[in-house]
């Protein structure tokens, strides 16, 4: 495996481990504002935003966590499992149009 791909997949691993520190964060979190903090921030909320409102709440693991589970270690796990799917996701969709581009 080359270096470089080698350096990133370490990166990316680190950081996956490391996402649960969020957990230990106080306050609100940047930019994961439903539509009556939107609202409240706004004034209102953009039609686009109010329309797939809905969409969102359907995610797999809603507010990062496990339905039912209030528990810490239930907590660090769907983090983690939640930074695992979005990089997978990301990486996915990154790695087919970077084959699309090279026509490889």
């Amino acid at each position: 495996m080359e270096k470089s791909i080698r350096n990133l997949i370490l990166g990316l691993l680190i950081l996956m481990v490391l996402v649960p520190l969020g957990l230990l964060a106080t306050g609100e979190t940047f930019g994961e504002w439903g539509n009556e903090e939107i609202e409240e921030k706004l004034g209102y909320v953009p039609q686009g935003l109010e329309e797939l409102s809905t969409f969102w709440q359907r995610a797999p693991l809603p507010d990062y966590a496990f339905e039912g589970d209030e528990s810490a270690q239930g907590a660090v796990i769907a983090y983690i499992l939640s930074a695992v799917i979005g990089v997978v996701i990301g990486g996915g969709v990154l790695y087919l149009f970077g084959k699309r581009i090279t026509k490889d």
